[in-house]
């Protein structure tokens, strides 16, 4: 099965399309970690969530994120050929720049996808600046600790000039003190970035929780004061959620 969400918002509609079924990554704090991995989506199967929720609803949808099931850049191929057919002024003539990309981060799947020099924006999940929080929080980080991933990142920034938008999901008494703040802006200094703080989302069995909302804000604003731009994801209550199954 592949889950798909549509998000409405002032500007128009957006997608969260699946880029697998499954996932291997195995990150503590998504919902994902628990669905076995079965196989990759073809190109066509990735289309077909946004064609099929047009139809249901009878909508065009300008916006496209690769953050739903399955690690993007682990289907490399498929995605950056479904990215080409969506983006195609004879095909849907989506703009790249309304495409995102996420990753937990594939450090050579980075390199590659800068060189392509397609003008999505890049979303890298962080998470934490430090090796042993996101090793526990993130088993990649093991494999592509952050020093290579922020190398591979800088890489990406000076090939595109594209900003990355890091993913930071706030998880209480975990990373999300005042020294958790001074740790990323000393990581993030200097870089082309803007930090997408996450109200975390408690999942079954898993340990991590929600920060307060007081310490979201003050992680926020210190990172801001310190010329880091950051915004915090506003929570959503989904329109429409879209499954299809496939062979």
């Amino acid at each position: 099965m592949i889950e798909s969400v549509l998000m409405e918002y002032h500007h128009g509609f957006s997608i969260c399309v699946s880029s697998q079924i499954g996932c291997k990554m195995g990150c503590k704090f998504c919902a994902s970690t628990g669905i076995k991995f079965e196989r990759s989506l073809t190109s066509g199967e990735i289309i077909e969530q946004l064609l099929a929720i047009e139809n249901d609803e009878k909508i065009t949808i300008s916006n496209i994120v690769f953050m739903g099931i399955g690690e993007p850049l682990d289907n490399y191929e498929n995605v950056v050929k479904a990215i080409k057919i969506l983006n195609d002024p004879k095909s849907l003539n989506i703009g790249a720049r309304h495409i995102s990309i996420s990753t937990s981060g594939i450090v050579p799947m980075i390199y590659k996808l800068a060189d392509e020099q397609m003008q999505c924006t890049l979303s890298v999940s962080l998470h934490s600046s430090n090796n042993e929080k996101r090793s526990e929080m993130m088993p990649i980080n093991n494999k592509y600790p952050i020093e290579e991933l922020m190398e591979a990142c800088n890489y990406y920034i000076a090939k595109t000039n594209k900003r990355i938008s890091f993913e930071y999901a706030l998880a209480k008494d975990n990373n999300d003190n005042l020294n958790d703040a001074k740790e990323l802006v000393k990581l993030l200094k200097g870089m082309l970035a803007h930090v997408n703080l996450i109200p975390i989302n408690k999942i079954e069995d898993g340990k991590y929780i929600k920060s307060t909302n007081e310490n979201i804000m003050k992680f926020r604003d210190y990172l801001n004061s310190k010329g880091i731009v950051a915004t915090i994801r506003r929570e959503l209550r989904f329109r429409y959620k879209c499954c299809l199954w496939t062979t």
